[in-house]
Parts: C-alpha cells; structure tokens; sequence
C-alpha cells in the first residue's frame, strides 16, 4: 500500500489547467467545484477460530459539478486526467444551459484541523493486526464457557480529498478512520443470543489495539449477550418509555434528524417544514449538530464543498432555530451554508447531511429519570430501525431493554421495538438526565443511496406514551 501523499495537482493535473476547465464548466452557473479524492481501507474479520476476511480496497477518481439554481450537472471519473476532466465538463454544462446565474462567495478558508493527518492503515504492521485479533478471540473464549462463536472486526481507511472551486481556492482534507468491534454469541440450556459491543473514530489504532480497550469490548459484548439469555418477552402497548445516554441517540439521528435536513425543508418533503421559529419540542430541550468536535466519527474539518464544519443549533429550548444546510439549499433558502454538504465518494453528488447530531442534557441524575416511570420500559441499546421522513413516523428494535415498575429497573425484555413519529416524541419529552454522552464511534448514515459516517448522542431521556411493540400477552 502506498503512504505516498495524494497531490493531484503534483501528478496527474496541471492546476492552472483544470481551474481553467472548472471555470468552463460553471460559467453562467451559481456554484460548482471540482472534488479529487483517494480512498484506502482495510478490513480484517476473525470469525469462528479463523481469518474469515482479510480485504484491501483502493480508489481514486474525481468528481466535477456545476449547480444552476434547482438543477446540478455532475460528471464523475476514476481516471484523474485533463481528458478526463474535458469529457466532464461537457456533461455538467448541460445543466447550466443558458447560464444567468452568478457565482456564489466561496467558503471561508480554515487552518483548524479536528483529526491528525495519518494514515491509519500503516500504523500498525499486518501481523500485529492479525495476533490482536486471534488476542481477542481467546481473551473472549475464556471470559465465559457459555461463549460459543466470536468474531472480531479491526477496520481502517484513509479518505484523502482536494477541492477546487471556481474563484481560485483549493482545500485538502486528509480523514483517517477506525473501529474496532467484537461480537459473541452465548448458549445456555439450548438458548442461543447475540451481543456485541465496538467503536473508533478519526484516530490511529494504536489505542484501539491496546489490550485495555478491547477487552472492554469484549466484555461488554458478553455483558449484552448475557442479558439477553435472561429476557422475558417485551411487553406491548402504549406506555412511557426511558432512553439510555449514548447510542439510544441513533433514534434522534432518524426521527428527527433528517427532518431537519436543509433539502426536505426547502421541497416542503419534511415534518418540520414552514416551523422555522415555532415550538416543536417540549422545554428543555436542544438539538445539535456538530462536526467541530475533535477525532468523533462524524467530524468533519471541512465539508465534501470546502465549507468549514460548524456547531449548528438545531433546536433551543423547544424552539426550531435552525436546519443543515449545503451550498445549494442554503442559497435556495437565503441562509448561510453551515458545512453539511456531505457525500459518500468522488462518484456522489454533495447533499444536506447529518455530522454529530446529539440533545444536550438536563439536571436530573439517570436514577431521579428513571423513577419517575411508573410503568414502561428503559431503553439502553437500539439496532436497526425505519423512519418516514416526510412525517417522521418511526419503528426502532431494541438491543438491550428492561421492564420498570414504579421507578425500579426489573427483568431485561426482548423483542421490543418502539414505534411513534419524531414529533410527537419531541412534545413528549418529560424529563432530561444530565449524563449527555456521545455514542461509543459506529455509526453510519444513509440517504438516497450515499453512506457517510455519523455520530449521535444524548442524556436519559423520559418520554411519554410511545407504542411499544412486543410479544408478551
């Protein structure tokens, strides 16, 4: 693999020449840039006593776009050449047609960086990651005789991206990535469950590869596993419920978080379009999304248009103050861009997309939270879900959940799914703990067929009467 710096301009493009051909392509455009990225990443699974993958992924390419009010012309190559970028710029000049627009202002340039400019693939010897990872399967084996199965992930890529815009300006962003996850499966009286436990960010894996930290996961893993050997069956109806700190955030992410995406407010798609200044949430409650915050999975120095991230108020004390906004949307809607503009690779288009999206907290300890549930369940650990985003009508399953009685956490249950709409779970926010964690560095967003990595977050949040779906009678 190569640890050479990716310096398109170095190599495989005249800059003077390709900012002539960009110009080209958007002139008589409101906006446009040209998008070069590489890309590296490496995944190793040890499953079952063995390798089960072992892959190397490299991609280079670039991505040339011209944007002319509502309609964006993009053209994209694998071959970075000015061939290549000619053939481009003849296709994003078909949306320009006729031109008229004026260019936007460019994004303001920033020295912060949030994340080392590493690579994290060769931070550590192929063999090193191999031993880790026969490490953990062992350590895990022996933390319990009921394990059965153990698989272990270390994952790391390198994403290297050059944007030039039209007016001269040119960012580089070097965005290292990692995780580390660890799953086991446990058997008891011809029972068998599942848990797993992981995480990362924008860091090297020397800490993750550090015995302290996934023998934490692993216990972890085993904790959640055992919990669920135990579960009753989850209870069904309407009832209140109680979410964890952390990871439960990923219910926030998609109830109302993409309803707070500049692109569903402007189309009138969105729950929460035509709000703006209006109470959509119950008092108490904030909502941000942050890509400023250093080494988390979401951050970003810079957004996929140049635009440097921002720590953007979404809600304030019940109130909409506030949407993500890219360039294009931003313009659209006579607001300032708030670096969101986001995309999966160089073969994607930028949109409005989510960084770290998390509630701020309250003043009341988890046990004050979750005494005051008379009767519902306490909501610790989420797996997958669906959301409609145009009335933000969810279905999430519950990973680790348990039955509480008059403020005393009883039996874990399994199989509850919660089900309700992000706005009416906003109104019904009762009570705010003041443990706001971050989630632990796993999650992924996807949007009209693009995934980026995300990160999510709140304190033990109350809320009232959510239909909890179950199997128990």
């Amino acid at each position: 693999m190569s640890n050479t710096p990716f310096r398109p301009f170095d190599t495989a493009l005249d800059e003077d020449r390709a900012l002539a051909h960009l110009r080209t392509a958007v002139a008589g455009a409101d906006d446009g840039e040209l998008f070069l990225e590489r890309r590296r990443s490496e995944v190793l699974v040890f499953d079952d006593g063995r390798i089960k993958t072992a892959s190397y992924d490299a991609s280079e390419g670039f991505g040339l776009r011209a944007v002319q009010g509502e309609v964006a012309g993009y053209a994209h190559a694998t071959e970075i050449s000015e061939s290549a970028l000619k053939r481009a710029v003849e296709v994003t000049r078909l949306a320009v047609g006729d031109g008229g627009g004026s260019l936007a202002p460019p994004p303001r340039a920033t020295n912060r960086r949030l994340y080392a400019d590493l690579d994290p693939i060769s931070g550590a010897e192929f063999p090193v990651k191999v031993e880790t990872l026969r490490e953990i399967d062992a350590f895990a084996r022996d933390l319990d005789p009921r394990i059965v199965q153990v698989s272990a992930t270390i994952a790391a890529s390198c994403q290297e991206v050059e944007i030039l815009r039209p007016e001269g300006l040119r960012v580089r962003d070097v965005r290292p990535m990692t995780r580390v996850n660890v799953s086991v499966i446990v058997e008891q009286n011809g029972r068998r469950e599942s848990g797993s436990a992981g995480g990362g960010g924008r860091v090297g894996l020397d800490g993750l590869l550090d015995p302290t930290d996934w023998q934490a996961k692993a216990r972890e893993a085993l904790r959640v596993a055992l919990v669920n050997l135990d579960a009753e069956s989850a209870p069904a109806g309407v009832m209140d419920v109680v979410l964890g700190p952390g990871w439960p955030g990923i219910l926030l992410h998609e109830a109302i978080g993409h309803g707070l995406e500049g692109d569903f407010n402007r189309k009138q798609t969105s729950a929460f379009a035509g709000l703006l200044g209006q109470r959509i949430a119950a008092p108490g409650v904030t909502v941000l999304d942050d890509g400023t915050i250093p080494d988390r999975r979401g951050s970003i120095t810079v957004d996929d248009e140049g635009t440097p991230s921002g720590k953007n108020v979404l809600i304030e004390d019940g109130i909409l103050v506030g949407f993500m906004q890219d360039r294009q949307n931003a313009r659209l809607m006579g607001v300032e861009p708030t670096g969101n503009g986001r995309r999966e690779s160089y073969a994607h288009a930028p949109m409005p997309r989510m960084t770290n999206t998390y509630m701020l907290g309250g003043e009341a300890s988890r046990e004050e939270v979750v005494g005051e549930l008379k009767d519902g369940i306490y909501a610790v650990g989420f797996g997958g879900g669906q959301v409609d985003i145009t009335n933000g009508k969810f279905v999430f399953s519950c990973t680790e959940a348990y039955r509480v009685k008059n403020g005393v956490v009883g039996a874990p249950v399994k199989g509850a799914t919660l089900i309700g709409d992000g706005a009416t779970a906003l109104n019904r926010i009762r009570a705010l703990g003041n443990d706001m964690a971050l989630d632990p560095g796993m999650g992924n967003c996807g949007k009209a067929g693009q995934w980026v990595p995300v990160g999510v977050g709140q304190p033990t949040v109350l809320i009232g009467g959510l239909t909890v779906g179950g199997s128990a009678v």
